[in-house]
């Protein structure tokens, strides 16, 4: 989520240093940083780690905030947080993002601490990464901390194995070959026309950044019993911008047979 914006100080109007002068503020970035993990230990909380990625599209917000005067998560012409954090080569299944602009940093630490959807980002047990940066202008600090859940780049041989240990609980088998099932997953539908061998009976395709659990519809399937082996195939992700971390994955079921149910591609 995106922690509403708090205004500790009126903006100073009047014109700000063009982004690029505007210094990384890494002493007051790191002293926030410390205050989160004093904060989120206090709680009982895991501590965050630091991500260069993230503190790059964290500090170009925050250049942005900076020049406007005015805070927001969001400018004109500006790409959203998913899009920047990804942009800036960030890999996560979640993030969110608190901003703040204040006289001295203890005042912004303790202002997301008293409020509450700011407080509820820093100090969220799902969140194991985090980047700030800090710039002035104006006569007061700007700040931008991008949390996320960090997610680790797999190949597409690790995506098949972190998706087939989902499927094995259900006592269906995996099958050796993946080939067809990485064809397929580089489909929109159906199955390549030189398919051969035993067909599917149910295709299944989607990307996502979390690969810790499986479609509803694909987990009812493997409930039902009907199947009794199952393909994986991973291949490129479609109409993805930057290095937002998205995986495709294809799941090819199998019955007994081969004859039932109804085909489902």
């Amino acid at each position: 989520m995106l922690g509403a914006s708090i205004l500790f100080a009126e903006a100073i109007r009047g014109q700000s240093a063009p982004a690029e002068l505007m210094p990384d503020l890494q002493p007051q970035s790191e002293q926030l940083f410390a205050q989160a993990n004093q904060s989120r230990a206090a709680q009982g909380v895991g501590p965050l780690k630091w991500d260069s990625a993230l503190a790059a599209a964290a500090l170009a917000h925050c250049r942005r905030m900076a020049q406007e005067g005015e805070l927001s998560h969001r400018y004109g012409g500006e790409a959203d947080l998913t899009d920047r954090a990804g942009q800036a080569g960030a890999h996560f299944s979640f993030i969110e993002e608190n901003i703040a602009l204040g006289s001295y940093v203890d005042q912004i630490h303790s202002g997301w601490m008293r409020s509450p959807p700011h407080r509820a980002n820093l100090l969220n047990p799902s969140v194991d990464h985090v980047g700030i940066a800090v710039v002035a202008a104006r006569g007061v600090y700007y700040a931008v901390a991008d949390y996320a859940h960090g997610v680790r780049v797999l190949n597409a041989s690790e995506v098949e194995s972190q998706v087939a240990g989902l499927i094995r609980p259900s006592g269906v088998t995996i099958r050796d070959d993946s080939a067809l099932a990485r064809a397929a997953c580089a489909l929109d539908r159906g199955l390549p026309q030189a398919a051969s061998g035993p067909q599917p009976q149910f295709v299944m395709r989607w990307q996502s950044a979390d690969l810790t659990h499986l479609p509803p519809d694909l987990v009812s399937r493997l409930e039902s019993g009907d199947y009794k082996q199952a393909a994986v195939g991973s291949c490129s992700p479609r109409n993805v911008e930057g290095d937002f971390t998205v995986y495709r994955v294809a799941v090819l079921l199998y019955t007994a047979t081969g004859t039932s149910p109804k085909p489902n591609y």
